[in-house]
């Protein structure tokens, strides 16, 4: 599948419940022009804790760096979980870069304000505290998830997320969304934008406020889902767990394993990879 733009966000290498396996699978499936990571690629916070990086994980990231050899713009935007490369705002590594926020255009002219929007999260803004705690509690939600799913898929169930389950059944977890996504759009309403690209709060969402497209391209954790743009400037939100279903439906064997060697490094993208590795290794 071609693309002109793939946004992904939240995939919390780093962290046990990131569903790196499934996240493989989609980058062998799609190629790209632009590939957009809207933060919280690493899991820093969660490294501090318990220090965890599987081959798979490492996988992750050779597959990023190596689609960036192969032609591809990788365009990476800080979160607060792996805020320490927010000191490496504007760094250029080859067809890799590192931006606070950027300003994408789309293929029929939108322009589109793309930032992780922790910095609309008032409790992670002015309580940091209690945003750990939080995250905490949500991480051990989160942890559960693989379990859960390893079961379903017993019994042939589609990929379902405990935490998203109570995250949308809890008034105040709704309300928080909603206050979230209002002062995100009304932010790229002063910026003068057509549209505003966030990730943070793991719920993919795309819809019109008040003249500006708000998107969130959702996570690697629980659903599993990236925001997309066609060569003609189309957008839409993808699942890959639904769209991998349909895929081994059809053909079993059209889903690449998630194993496969990603290719060499590209010396220009290498000092990214050093950079990765110190900051893995100041956390043991």
């Amino acid at each position: 599948m071609r693309l002109r733009t793939v946004f992904i966000s939240d995939i919390h290498l780093g962290f046990k419940g990131c569903s790196a396996d499934l996240l493989l699978e989609f980058l062998h499936q799609v190629e790209m022009d632009t590939l957009f990571l809207v933060g919280d690629i690493i899991d820093v916070w969660s490294m501090k804790k318990t220090m965890f990086w599987p081959q798979s994980h490492n996988n992750v990231v050779r597959t990023i760096l190596g689609k960036a050899k192969r032609g591809t713009k990788v365009i990476f935007v800080p979160g607060n979980h792996d805020e320490v490369f927010r000191d490496f705002d504007g760094s250029v590594f080859g067809n890799l870069e590192i931006h606070n926020e950027y300003i994408h255009e789309t293929a029929d002219g939108r322009r589109m304000l793309i930032l992780h929007g922790d910095e609309f999260d008032n409790v992670v803004k002015f309580s940091p505290w209690l945003a750990k705690v939080g995250s905490n509690i949500y991480d051990i939600l989160l942890a559960i998830n693989p379990y859960i799913n390893w079961v379903r898929r017993r019994f042939d169930l589609p990929h379902w997320s405990l935490a998203g389950y109570l995250k949308n059944k809890t008034k105040k977890a709704v309300q928080y969304i909603g206050c979230f996504e209002d002062s995100v759009a009304q932010a790229a309403r002063k910026r003068n934008v057509d549209a505003v690209v966030c990730g943070h709060i793991h719920r993919a969402e795309m819809r019109d406020m008040d003249g500006i497209l708000y998107c969130n391209d959702g996570d690697w954790v629980e659903s599993c889902t990236s925001l997309v743009e066609d060569m003609n400037g189309r957008l839409s939100l993808i699942e890959w767990p639904k769209i991998r279903e349909r895929l081994l439906t059809a053909a079993p064997s059209a889903v690449l394993p998630a194993a496969t060697v990603p290719a060499a490094l590209d010396p220009a993208t290498a000092p990214v990879a050093a950079a990765l590795v110190a900051r893995i290794a100041q956390l043991r």
